[in-house]
């Protein structure tokens, strides 16, 4: 998995590509933690290159998501590929996440 970041005023933007499973889930936790530990606390997450997510990476994103809570800050989730956002449908995390169809309106959201 690939992870970029970018930072759009006080928003600290994730890219991931490839596959969010279980063997770089961990990637994903170590990133998101040092982020928070420099206070970078409003973080949004772009799905739009990742085209496989199991349920090792559904569960990290979970995880990242509490950090972010418990630190006062937010994660939200953009642009889903349809397939991984059928599991979150399926798994009722679209009712746990703030997810947005276009990073516009997601950066807007905050």
């Amino acid at each position: 998995m690939e992870i970029s970041e970018e930072r759009i005023n006080d928003i600290y933007l994730l890219g991931l590509g490839g596959r969010l499973d279980a063997t770089c889930a961990g990637q994903l936790k170590d990133t998101v933690s040092a982020m928070i530990d420099e206070q970078k606390i409003k973080i949004l997450i772009d799905l739009s290159a990742v085209d496989f997510i199991d349920s090792s990476g559904l569960g990290m994103l979970v995880t990242c998501l509490r950090s972010a809570t418990k630190a006062g800050g937010t994660l939200k989730i953009t642009s889903l590929r349809q397939n991984p956002k059928n599991l979150f449908e399926i798994t009722r995390l679209d009712r746990v996440f703030e997810i947005f169809e276009d990073r516009d309106t997601a950066v807007k959201s905050f």
